[in-house]
């Protein structure tokens, strides 16, 4: 049986340079290291890992001397552009010896070892209402990703194979793994531990307590975290065996300081600095029988078994097993756990007791129930806003129209989608009654054999909103003409949209020939708007979302124009900022962001586009969509909503007026405009 040495280390915070310096030396003098384990944040912010002379652009161009192999997760930030798409490219070689872990799986080394990683950060809120694991974009992780990771480990086989030469597939049909690495610490990890907590000056170790059930499923032999920037190792515990010929398992929990100290709050008091290493010994395919290690003189009680309260997560963990003992889908006997039935067993609250002492409810602060039976869970926070029906007032969970029906019998679509079929909003395209009957383009029988539903079409100018020869289109809104431009109101009033006469996906796929003389008149419309609200003392926000199809295919390209009090001016670019933050949208600016939207020409990207009226003059904003990752078509407005604190305003079609109202408002605005208006 082999023993690996492995050398952990704490979030580097984009200090790469400086980081493999280090690693190098200690290697020299304690190695030699199987491997490096890079736990907590590898890049740092957004704003600094995206700079120019950053090490993380070093890294990626190959130009960083990395002395071992070094496996890294993401940390409490979302993760560069460049390294997600790095990653897709490669399968997680950033370059030579650094291997990115995908943010809810497993790595089997080439020794054998079993790696789990859990990246990302715990939001409540966010961890119950995503449909979907949020990505590396996102600094979150969601009940799915803890669903996935579990399915991961779970697999009778690994396909996943991170570097060519080290990392192998391995055959397992248990879920234990030898080393787990999460950027968070479980909530029950402190129970019946005498080791003190280094006291910090202004953070204190974050906690997920959906990490717990992670822990029971997963008997990790080393566990690491960093959450809260501090080191801290707790006595280690064992886990009840199942057999007389098991030996005990035995967990050890380690979290790590920053490398470098670099962040506020990661010193104890008294300037001491706080461990950012962490060197060991593992053996390998030691998961039962003599290779596990004896039980430590210093062990305690199990926190995830004999704390106070733990009973009834271990009997929920046991409902959500197999009928074979085996955590996971079992497909012989057919008792496929399906999403709504997981989530309904993982709050159950029958015979749930009180919690242990010195626990307090994240939700309202209270100490006589956990935050999985707070009576405050099912109020959405102040602001939030359905994604669903884009309403306040609910989670995603409790939304009325979360399962509405369509006009074909399928799912309804969200707000904004548009079938490429037939360009209605009532069903997605793979219901889509016109490609199904043949009515597309290129649907005979031979055709549709290969595929049920044929590609998808562009939106024709007649089914098109915004062209003039829909004749649906709602003429009454339309408020200014000019040469290639054409101004209308949205329905309910309140902000102006800049559209193109002809039919054009986005700006970006305007003919060499034509998008100058198209850009010029818009500008125009820009300037005359801003003078316009100028005069009623607001600032014009500009915003553009130009999504294209897979196929490079879209709508109609337009310009939605937002006016802001000017007491507001000042807020809008860091509202944008700090809304995209949460759900993974980040912006390009100034020389960059003429530079991505220069990327995005003759259809090569979809884009995200806003343009700020400052009180210390203009900037520009660009966030370059990436393919496979699905984007609001709402962002804009909802940003705005928010600001301007009319939440109930995000859906516009809740601020439809009647076709008198509209057009009383319509000419009140051409009357405002005339005397600005460039097309005379």
């Amino acid at each position: 049986m082999s023993t690996v040495k492995v050398l952990t280390v704490g979030s580097a915070y984009g200090s790469l340079v400086d980081l493999f310096a280090k690693i190098k030396s200690i290697d020299a003098k304690h190695g030699k290291f199987s491997f490096v384990l890079c736990t907590g944040d590898f890049f740092g912010p957004l704003e600094q890992a995206n700079q120019p002379d950053s090490d993380v652009n070093q890294l990626l161009d190959g130009k960083l001397d990395v002395p071992i192999e070094c496996y890294i997760m993401q940390g409490e930030n979302p993760l560069p552009d460049a390294v997600i798409q790095k990653f897709a490219k490669t399968n997680g070689e950033l370059c030579k010896n650094v291997f990115l872990m995908t943010k809810s799986g497993l790595v089997t080394t080439a020794d054998g070892l079993r790696i789990a990683c859990l990246g990302g950060i715990y939001d409540s809120q966010i961890y119950d209402s995503c449909e979907s694991p949020p990505g590396f974009a996102s600094p979150f992780f969601s009940s799915q990703s803890i669903d996935r990771l579990l399915s991961n480990t779970a697999a009778s086989s690994s396909t996943k194979n991170y570097k060519s030469l080290s990392a192998i597939s391995q055959s397992s049909t248990s879920q234990v793994v030898d080393i787990l690495l999460t950027n968070t610490w479980p909530a029950s990890v402190t129970h019946f531990s005498n080791a003190p907590i280094p006291t910090s000056s202004s953070s204190q170790p974050h906690t997920a307590p959906p990490l717990d059930s992670l822990i029971r499923h997963l008997k990790p032999r080393y566990h690491f975290a960093v959450a809260g920037n501090i080191f801290w190792e707790r006595e280690p515990f064992v886990w009840a065996t199942e057999s007389a010929e098991e030996s005990e398992r035995t967990t050890r929990f380690v979290s790590l300081g920053p490398f470098g100290n670099p962040t506020p709050g990661s010193e104890e008091k008294g300037g001491k600095k706080q461990r950012w290493f962490y060197a060991f010994s593992i053996a390998a395919n030691a998961v039962t029988g003599a290779g596990a290690a004896a039980r430590p003189a210093n062990a305690t009680k199990n926190p995830f078994v004999d704390a106070p309260g733990q009973q009834r997560h271990l009997k929920r963990d046991a409902n959500a097993m197999d009928v074979d003992g085996a955590s996971g889908e079992n497909f012989i006997w057919g008792n496929v756990r399906q999403p709504g039935n997981a989530k309904r067993s993982r709050i159950d609250n029958s015979n749930s007791g009180k919690p242990p002492p010195g626990y307090k409810c994240h939700r309202c602060e209270s100490s006589e129930h956990f935050i999985s039976e707070c009576p405050e869970r099912t109020k959405p926070p102040e602001g939030y806003v359905c994604r669903v029906c884009n309403m306040p007032g609910h989670l995603i969970r409790d939304c009325p129209t979360r399962h509405a029906v369509g006009d074909t019998g399928g799912r309804k679509p969200k707000e904004g989608y548009v079938c490429r079929g037939c360009g209605s909003e009532n069903h997605y395209l793979d219901d889509c009654p016109v490609l199904k009957s043949g009515g597309g383009q290129g649907q005979g029988p031979e055709r549709r054999g290969k595929r049920d539903h044929g590609p998808p079409k562009d939106i024709a100018p007649d089914e098109c909103w915004f062209c003039l020869s829909n004749p649906n289109l709602a003429k009454h809104l339309i408020v200014a003409i000019g040469k290639g431009i054409k101004g209308g109101g949205v329905p309910g009033g309140g902000h102006v949209l800049i559209i193109p006469i002809t039919h054009y996906p986005t700006y970006t796929t305007i003919p060499d020939d034509l998008v100058e003389g198209i850009v010029d008149e818009t500008e125009k419309y820009k300037s005359s708007l801003r003078a316009l609200y100028a005069k009623h003392n607001c600032s014009a926000v500009f915003f553009e979302v130009g999504r294209l199809s897979g196929r490079g295919k879209s709508g109609h390209a337009h310009v939605q124009v937002v006016p802001i009090p000017n007491k507001l001016a000042s807020e809008v670019e860091e509202e944008f900022v700090k809304q995209g933050q949460e759900v993974g949208i980040t912006f390009e600016v100034g020389e960059e962001a003429e530079k991505a939207l220069e990327a995005c020409k003759g259809g090569r990207g979809g884009y995200f586009r806003v343009d700020l009226e400052l009180p210390n003059g203009r900037k520009k904003m660009v966030h370059l969509m990436r393919e496979g990752v699905p984007f609001g078509v709402q962002f804009g407005r909802q940003v705005l909503v928010n600001l301007l604190g009319m939440p109930e305003r995000l859906d516009w079609k809740a601020c439809a007026l009647s076709d008198e109202e509209d057009r009383a408002d319509a000419q009140a605005f051409k009357e405002a405009f005339a005397a600005f208006d460039p097309s005379g």
